[in-house]
């Protein structure tokens, strides 16, 4: 009965790596430009297995990028919301820890349009950018009137975007301590004085 149950579990263990294998071969394919001409036998073949064993894992090339998409929110989401709140120069070193991570992946991403499942997740990754800023900014917004408060929201959404990352360590060679104090600044100047 031992062996039998010791079987199970190391059998549902290989399953959940093979799982994580074809989700990290993908992820690798799309980052690297190759999505489109990447088929599920190239992403099995990367990841050690069948396209048999990644269809029945996923169902298809939907299937696992949809897959890879809420693994990877989940990873950024419980990254991301971990920021204090109420503290500007830890929420702005949570958002680089994630950006010099992941940042060069979010560009990619944020550049999905279309009716597909990568433009959906790009679409959720801005709405939860959003939020976020809600999270570690929210003490400072709720003491604004509503017509400040979409100014100053809007901003905070913006300076703290992955594009004003890559402006400023990409395209301005800002080392990180730089790009830190350069979004902390801009901030500080921006919300209000009484609670910064």
């Amino acid at each position: 009965m031992a062996t039998r149950q010791y079987t199970k579990v190391a059998r549902a263990r290989s399953e959940e790596r093979t799982r994580a294998d074809l989700l990290d071969a993908a992820e690798r394919a799309y980052f690297s430009g190759s999505w489109e001409k990447t088929t599920l036998a190239d992403v099995a073949a990367e990841a050690g297995t069948t396209k048999q064993t990644l269809i029945r894992h996923f169902g298809s090339k939907d299937g696992l990028v949809q897959a890879g998409a809420e693994r990877s929110f989940e990873r950024i989401s419980e990254q991301r919301m971990a920021a204090p709140a109420d503290d500007i120069r830890g929420a702005i070193d949570n958002l680089l820890d994630h950006y010099y991570e992941v940042g060069e992946q979010a560009l990619v991403l944020s550049a999905a349009t279309g009716e597909d499942a990568m433009s959906d997740f790009a679409k959720a990754g801005r709405e939860f950018h959003h939020e976020w800023v809600d999270h570690a900014f929210g003490a400072w917004l709720s003491k604004l009137g509503s017509a400040e408060t979409k100014l100053v929201r809007g901003t905070l959404i913006a300076l703290c975007d992955v594009q004003t990352w890559a402006i400023l360590s990409r395209d301005l060679g800002y080392p990180r301590a730089q790009v830190r104090a350069t979004l902390i600044a801009a901030i500080e100047r921006l919300l209000p004085e009484e609670t910064t």
